[in-house]
């Protein structure tokens, strides 16, 4: 990595923890060899989260004493989405998959579920999305009925990551009618009624739907109370929409990167691509994005680290929305400047190009973040959105 970038790092926005933590992840990313990914990615998913677990970094999805260190969290994202999309990917379906059993889940469901988290034994996942719940999540319309010492549960999911991939599985499901009758619950991949189904995605990503068919869980694997789980849900998408931009600025650091590199060995007009003025405009302007997309990050990571039980909306969602939407910018304007190769398959910059475009709608689309900003700012005592 080019060290021109970690001036960041010397703020006083970082504490020397954060500094030690950073070359901790750097060294051990450096080490590390993930698998090239095939189709959707399944096989080479479960082999980088085994390769998480086994080098330490997967203790990073996990809270430590009660709450998660959203900063520690943001950091290894930024770095390993630098070095690998799948490594990314494999890293932070183990928190978003297991946030909820971390905020609320019973001491037995931590105790069988968490440590295999973190080894990259056990593989998570979040299943919230239906055909006619996406960003609007109170439309959830999987039923869960209580039913002797067990909830029946019936319904689909779809665009779930890690679908046909996880050993376990946060379902939210509806116990009762209106926002606060959505409930959360841990259910096993082998729990019979549950079926999954690939989906073809646009970059190697494991993605597909769920089927719930009269499928039984015992009453101890409702996770919190029933009608929690739609505050479960935000509480994990709020936390998790500033590692989203941390993704994002991974991706856009290594776009800037091999530009950077290209201009300055492709030979054009009597000396190099970056010596043109327009060259240097495109590199110029990509940096200050990037630099400006890193500080709404990580003063949304602070935030929740200072203050964790409060509500960080607005610099979670400013976050998220800058960073994306910024992100993709920056590999366009660097494939474009890699010219023809850029659009090879065998190009890091089209990997990049297909990785960046999903972040803009994951855990909430553009337009749903620039709706809480919003609904911030005027005040509005209105339900919040994912």
């Amino acid at each position: 990595m080019n060290t021109r970038f970690d001036d960041l790092f010397a703020l006083p926005l970082f504490s020397d923890a954060d500094r030690d933590h950073i070359k901790m992840v750097n060294e051990t990313i450096s080490g590390l060899r993930f698998p090239k990914p095939e189709a959707n990615g399944e096989k080479a998913l479960t082999a980088s989260v085994k390769l998480l677990g086994k080098s330490g970094l997967l203790k990073h999805t996990v809270a430590d004493r009660g709450e998660l260190n959203l900063t520690a969290f943001v950091l290894c994202r930024e770095l390993l989405a630098y070095h690998s999309i799948i490594g990314d990917l494999a890293f932070v379906m183990q928190s978003l998959g297991s946030l909820p059993v971390q905020i609320a889940g019973s001491d037995a469901m931590k105790k069988s579920f968490l440590p295999g988290v973190i080894s990259g034994d056990l593989t998570a996942a979040f299943a919230l999305s239906e055909p006619n719940a996406g960003s609007d999540a109170a439309a959830v319309e999987t039923r869960a009925e209580k039913r002797g010492n067990s909830y029946i549960i019936n319904g689909n999911k779809r665009l779930i990551s890690n679908a046909g991939v996880a050993t376990h599985y946060v379902v939210f499901a509806r116990t009762a009618e209106g926002p606060k009758g959505v409930s959360a619950f841990f259910v096993p991949a082998e729990t019979k009624g549950l079926s999954a189904r690939q989906t073809p995605t646009m970059t190697p990503h494991p993605l597909g739907q769920l089927e719930f068919k009269e499928m039984e869980v015992p009453i101890a694997n409702l996770i919190g109370k029933e009608g929690d789980g739609l505050k479960l849900a935000f509480q994990t998408l709020a936390r998790g929409r500033p590692s989203v931009g941390a993704a994002a600025c991974g991706f856009a650091r290594r776009a800037i990167e091999e530009a950077i590199r290209h201009a300055s060995r492709r030979k054009a007009f009597g000396g190099v691509l970056a010596d043109q003025q327009l060259v240097q405009s495109m590199l110029a302007t990509s940096v200050t994005e990037l630099d400006a997309s890193r500080l709404l990050i990580y003063r949304a990571a602070k935030a929740f680290d200072m203050a964790p039980k409060e509500r960080h909306d607005r610099s979670s969602a400013e976050a998220k929305w800058y960073a994306t939407e910024a992100a993709q910018r920056i590999i366009d304007r660097c494939q474009q400047l890699a010219g023809g190769p850029g659009v090879l398959d065998n190009c890091i910059l089209a990997d990049l190009y297909r990785a960046i475009r999903p972040l803009r709608i994951y855990e909430g689309a553009s337009e749903v973040q620039q709706l809480v900003i919003a609904r911030d700012l005027l005040g509005e005592n209105v339900t919040p959105m994912a």
